[in-house]
């Protein structure tokens, strides 16, 4: 399936500070993210990093590199020389670690060192960073910006969770401000955190107590009270964060296949970029059948195949001039009839998939075709980004 008469995914990449790859689960999103970074640093004098959000390792496989941490790690130009190839740019990956990232916030956003120490300090801070969903989404967002914000790479391509997940990536720093400004938060930053004096004349307080219990409610808190004196700060870096997501700066490309399922969450996920007016650049769609097999010259082949099974198995039996069964052999032809067909009708839907999907309009609409192996290392990522790219 040949890419639509639009742009290229080479002209895209090249003008895009930050590419986010978002889509379905299971659908090569991991893959096409390190392929198109790849490609990028073989092809353009730029510096390229490769970041993962999902917290899968099969980047760093692929890569060849060990990801621990938050350290960025580059590819080294053996790696590339071993396929023959003389990059233009340099690689780095590196994967998120939700706990670092949110030590490292905390330590540059607080007023002095002692906040920072009893902040970090406080059980329900860890509870906060490890078990909050939106603080993951949140950190991997503000660890974009930071990396972006240093000016160390020319392109960061990013690696989001499957879609469901992606969509929090998008939403977290505005989850976040909420979270901050709840109703909870009000309650234990006011008068009500004086809350030994008269509990029982106040009904909220009191069943809050007996629930939660003194020692967690102090912690609660204390880690209000200590995140106060970040808020004004944070709130600004959450503003930041999205306004950067949202610019011409960064550009948002849905990864999917065209089976029914993950062509359906992705036009959710590509409706959810439209109304939040995040700048939707690319779709890919991985893992397509052949594009012959939409060839109207070929229509009814497979049927052809099947009518002809006995003839056909005749002669190739003379022509082998073995012992071999010709009725074995006609059973091979109609199998591969039958299967010849079903193949074009898949290949059909597809193509209809395909087109609802262009629909949306992005700059970029291209396909990649089912590699004959699984892409697991750094030669696999620079051929399916070869045949994208243009």
């Amino acid at each position: 399936m040949a890419p639509l008469e639009r742009g290229s995914l080479e002209s895209l990449v090249a003008s895009k500070e930050i590419v986010v790859c978002c889509g379905p689960g299971g659908v090569g999103k991991t893959t096409v993210a390190a392929s198109i970074a790849a490609t990028a640093a073989v092809r353009q004098p730029a510096n390229v990093l490769v970041f993962t959000v999902d917290p899968a390792r099969r980047l760093a496989d692929a890569l060849g590199v060990g990801l621990e941490g938050n350290a960025i790690h580059e590819v080294p130009k053996e790696a590339f020389s071993a396929l023959g190839l003389r990059p233009r740019g340099r690689l780095w990956a590196g994967m998120l670690d939700t706990k670092a990232c949110w030590d490292d916030l905390i330590s540059r956003h607080s007023p002095d060192r002692r906040t920072a120490d009893r902040l970090l300090a406080n059980p329900l801070y860890n509870n906060l960073t490890s078990r909050f969903a939106a603080s993951h989404d949140y950190v991997a967002a503000e660890r974009v910006f930071e990396l972006h914000r240093q000016g160390e790479y020319d392109l960061i391509v990013v690696d989001t969770p499957p879609s469901r997940h992606a969509l929090d990536f998008i939403d977290a720093p505005r989850l976040m401000e909420e979270f901050f400004s709840s109703r909870l938060a009000r309650w234990l930053l006011g008068p009500q955190r004086a809350r030994l004096a008269g509990l029982a004349s106040r009904p909220f307080a009191f069943v809050a107590d007996r629930l939660l219990g003194s020692q967690l409610l102090e912690q609660l808190a204390e880690f209000f009270l200590l995140f106060q004196s970040l808020y004004g700060s944070l709130t600004e870096r959450v503003r930041e964060v999205s306004a950067l997501l949202a610019d011409n700066r960064s550009s948002f490309v849905v990864v999917t296949t065209l089976e029914y399922v993950p062509a359906q969450e992705s036009r959710v996920l590509l409706e959810a970029l439209r109304a939040r007016k995040l700048p939707l650049g690319a779709i890919v769609a991985n893992k397509v059948l052949p594009s012959y097999l939409t060839d109207p010259e070929l229509a009814g082949l497979g049927e052809r195949i099947e009518k002809a099974a006995s003839e056909l198995a005749g002669k190739l039996a003379a022509e082998a001039g073995t012992d071999l069964d010709s009725g074995l052999i006609e059973r091979v032809l109609r199998e591969i009839g039958q299967s010849f067909g079903g193949y074009q009708v898949v290949a059909m839907r597809e193509a209809e998939q395909f087109g609802a999907l262009a629909r949306f309009a992005p700059e970029v609409v291209v396909s990649a075709e089912r590699m004959p192996r699984e892409l697991t290392d750094l030669e696999g990522l620079i051929a399916l980004g070869n045949s994208i790219w243009t």
